[in-house]
């Protein structure tokens, strides 16, 4: 990580707030103790990233995954432009009556600077981070209970993510995915994720998986991890075509392209996506199985 939690020189804090159809960052003034525990919370975050896993994995639109993985996705990818615009933004507005409408609040936030200059942003999803306004709070002062009357505010163990200056690091995808408005960002991305599998693949009739995409968020997501696939331009047309009739996709053959029938656009993408194969155990008896998740064995 282009970070160095160990020399952590300054600490901003703040909150996002939907406004409308936007998200909102402001920063909120917290005292040093606050500001230590904001540290502590990122150390923790790269170290629970680690025990997860000895090598980050590269985030894929179609992957399940679990409430906990060490994945990332370069800063300068289309789907991290939200969190792009956070974690480079200069002075953002100090707003101390941010945490006044707390059901506006979707995260919470920090951004640290190191010895060098360097910047590092934290974020997680504004789950546990709530006013605790209608609980009764006590606590033991003067050798007796006393009722809390102030609000009190609750900050998580961990980030959800770690953002240096090439890359986000996430530790919890569902946070990712909810501060990112993925879904919304990736049906957005549709029209322009098939023009480009259109020239990558133009043995594909892209016609009708762009209007069935279009509404789909499932197959909006297929389509923006093949787009992100090296080797998407290498596919041949026969093995395509006899990948998809061995997994029951109907699919026809005209005017040197293959074009989906109505009803298996999804089919063509879970093949295209490596997510419906074929098993051959028992003798004369091949069986078609759908994929959830995957990971390529490395040879």
């Amino acid at each position: 990580m282009d970070f160095n939690l160990n020399e952590i020189q300054t600490v901003e804090f703040g909150v996002g707030r939907d406004d409308g159809d936007e998200h909102a960052f402001h920063c909120v003034m917290v005292d040093p103790n606050v500001q230590t525990a904001l540290g502590e919370m990122a150390t923790f975050t790269h170290d629970l990233m680690l025990q997860e896993s000895d090598e980050s994995t590269l985030y894929s639109a179609s992957e399940k995954y679990a409430s906990s993985e060490r994945i990332h996705i370069p800063l300068d990818d289309d789907l991290a432009i939200r969190l792009r615009n956070l974690h480079k933004a200069e002075n953002l507005d100090v707003d101390q009556k941010a945490l006044d409408h707390m059901d506006d609040v979707f995260c919470y936030f920090a951004r640290f600077t190191d010895q060098n200059s360097r910047r590092l942003t934290a974020l997680r999803r504004a789950s546990h981070f709530k006013g605790i306004l209608q609980s009764r709070l006590i606590q033991w002062v003067n050798d007796s209970m006393r009722l809390i009357d102030d609000n009190i505010f609750k900050l998580d163990k961990d980030f959800d993510l770690l953002i240096d200056s090439q890359t986000v690091h996430i530790l919890h995808p569902s946070g990712f995915e909810f501060a990112g408005k993925l879904q919304g960002a990736i049906l957005e991305a549709v029209e322009g994720n098939v023009q480009a599998l259109q020239q990558d693949l133009p043995i594909v009739n892209f016609d009708r998986i762009l209007a069935y995409a279009s509404k789909r968020p499932r197959a909006a997501r297929y389509i923006a991890s093949i787009k992100s696939q090296q080797e998407i331009a290498r596919v041949d047309m026969q093995h395509l075509l006899v990948a998809c009739r061995s997994t029951s996709v109907e699919v026809l053959e005209e005017n040197g392209q293959i074009i989906v029938s109505e009803g298996h656009e999804m089919g063509l993408l879970e093949v295209l996506d490596r997510r419906r194969y074929e098993v051959r155990l028992v003798p004369d008896e091949p069986e078609q199985f759908r994929a959830a998740s995957r990971k390529q064995i490395q040879k």
